[in-house]
């Protein structure tokens, strides 16, 4: 089940972090929220003004926005970030 197989990726990051943090090495977790894809585009239009609707953002995502996440968390200036879930989603996360 997806909920399931997220919880454990986020639970297997986190004990990751702990244990590598001592080498240098971060492990984090990114959360995409809806992002436009095929499969969204596939979405009837009413479904996807529904949708669209209710992310504050007032946009489904694009695919720079996971890239900008996961260039960021391997940079260095997020070298002192571990164990963290960056939610992508354009605060859809906060409802």
């Amino acid at each position: 089940n997806y909920a399931a197989s997220k919880a454990g990726l986020i639970g297997m990051s986190k004990s990751m972090a702990q244990e590598l943090a001592s080498r240098g090495i971060t492990v984090n977790c990114v959360a995409p929220g809806f992002i436009t894809s095929p499969m969204t585009d596939a979405l009837p239009d009413a479904q996807k003004t529904a949708l669209t609707t209710k992310i504050p953002a007032g946009r489904l995502g694009e695919g720079a926005d996971i890239g900008a996440a996961i260039v960021y968390l391997a940079s260095r200036e997020a070298g002192y970030v571990t164990g963290q879930t960056l939610h992508v989603n354009g605060g859809m996360a906060m409802i």
